[in-house]
């Protein structure tokens, strides 16, 4: 199927890839897991109240976090750190309750190579990109597209 929002980050960058479920009330995490997979590869496993990383891919080893203070109010986005060129991938979130049905989204992650490292550049515009934090850049899936075009947009020319 189609994945249910798309993230873009450039190489380097922190992204948060959204995952949200509504259900009313705060969430039982202890009978809860919640799985972050690319296909059968392990990205993030959250199992029993807290992360459980022992069969995680090791690309992803230390880049990976979850908002644990969060996730009791359905927040189960996945911060990225330090994007890679191979972590261009559709994730999945897949979140399983011991008494409910289990709730899965796919979040497509575009990875790009920042354009000023293409062009000759100028001095001054060098160092004003070298000396950028990686903004956290979670991506606005509950927007319609056309809006959320225009944002991205917007946020390029800054």
């Amino acid at each position: 199927g189609q994945p249910d929002t798309t993230c873009h980050a450039f190489v380097g960058e922190t992204v948060i890839l959204p995952c949200t479920t509504t259900s009313p009330g705060e969430l039982a995490l202890s009978h809860s897991m919640l799985y972050w997979q690319i296909g059968s590869l392990l990205v993030h496993f959250f199992h029993n109240g807290q992360d459980s990383l022992t069969f995680q891919d090791k690309r992803y080893h230390g880049r990976t976090s979850l908002f644990l203070d969060q996730m009791k109010h359905g927040n189960f986005s996945l911060k990225l750190s330090n994007i890679q060129l191979p972590d261009a991938a559709v994730y999945a979130c897949i979140y399983k309750q011991a008494s409910s049905k289990t709730q899965k989204s796919k979040i497509k992650l575009i990875v790009s190579v920042p354009s000023s490292t293409e062009d000759a550049p100028s001095p001054s515009r060098h160092s004003q990109i070298s000396s950028r934090s990686p903004a956290d850049v979670p991506c606005l899936a509950v927007l319609p597209l056309s809006f959320h075009l225009l944002v991205t947009l917007g946020v390029w020319h800054l």
